[in-house]
């Protein structure tokens, strides 16, 4: 069993019993979790099938991934299968996460020639498998989420008790070049790990080119005991059209994080433009210790490629 604070009183109630944690197997639709690293409540709307780049483990698995040019290391990296899941997160959650991970991480390019607009979903997050902790409750809307009543149905007979309706079904469908993950890198240095994944946001026409446009989506998590902070940040971006530009800049997102035994991760997404349909990202993090003293984190080299066949702009996120 475990609780939750109600704002008046901080009274903790029940809202569920903790399930068995499944080692084999996939979480199906209607899942309800706890995030084991942030704690929020939510709910599984589909799974994702990824390539896990972990470039701490060395032995031989399959797909090795390239190096890209001008990248830190020359060891390959060979990928392996990984489960994520497309869940809602319980928006009475989002306020005590937001210092920790963004509740808007899921962007999409706006439906129209304004190549830098962006339009984001609340409170849809990509989840690892081992991130989830399975849980039910007896609740029929046991999650507070505006997409909730709208992608699942209630349904007794079935475990767990939460179908796709398909308006789900058809939300997956319409915009799944937009929402999949297919590659996820990490990388681990003096017990920070760094995940990143990419997605690739499409094409707009802008003074007469093609500018291609990627998110990607960072975890960085502290394995140690140590307090530390991030401070800096620096990338190197290499464009397919022989660019490469280096990005220098003080803590990632306006925020510099801490990273405790007590509050070990933080997540966040951000975005980049090239004019070349594919490149790569690479880069590190520069982290002070208590001490004042400092170390460079590597974030994984990464690629952007940009979708081979030629797709609708996204779309679905009006309802």
């Amino acid at each position: 069993l475990f609780g939750r604070n109600r704002p008046e009183g901080k009274i903790l109630e029940t809202v569920g019993v903790f399930e068995a944690v499944k080692q084999h197997g996939k979480y199906e639709t209607g899942q309800l979790f706890l995030h084991s690293v942030f704690g929020y409540r939510g709910i599984v709307l589909f799974p994702w099938h990824a390539r896990l780049y972990d470039r701490d483990i060395t032995p031989p698995m399959s797909d090795s991934k390239p190096e890209p040019p001008g990248a830190h290391g020359s060891k390959e990296v060979k990928g392996k299968t990984h489960t994520y899941y497309q869940v809602l997160i319980d928006t009475r959650d989002c306020p005590h996460i937001s210092q920790r991970s963004q509740t808007e991480a899921v962007t999409f390019l706006a439906n129209h020639d304004d190549s830098r607009a962006l339009y984001a979903i609340p409170g849809l997050d990509y989840v690892s498998h081992e991130d989830i902790l399975p849980y039910n409750s007896a609740e029929q809307a046991p999650i507070q989420h505006e997409l909730f009543e709208r992608f699942l149905l209630y349904n007794p007979a079935k475990s767990p008790p939460f179908t796709a309706r398909d308006t789900l079904k058809a939300w997956q469908e319409k915009n799944h070049p937009w929402l999949e993950l297919s590659d996820v890198h990490r990388e681990t240095t003096e017990n920070i790990r760094v995940t990143v994944i990419p997605f690739y946001m499409g094409m707009r026409e802008a003074q007469n080119s093609h500018v291609y446009w990627w998110r990607y989506c960072i975890r960085l998590e502290n394995m140690g005991n140590e307090v530390v902070q991030l401070r800096e940040r620096h990338w190197r971006i290499f464009s397919l059209s022989g660019t490469l530009e280096t990005v220098r800049g003080r803590g990632v997102v306006g925020r510099e994080p801490v990273l405790s035994k007590e509050q070990p991760a933080f997540q966040y997404s951000s975005h980049v433009s090239l004019q070349a349909p594919s490149g790569h990202m690479w880069g590190t993090f520069r982290i002070e210790r208590t001490d004042g003293s400092h170390f460079d984190v590597r974030i994984p080299p990464f690629s952007l490629e940009s979708n081979k066949d030629d797709k609708a702009p996204p779309a679905g996120y009006t309802f």
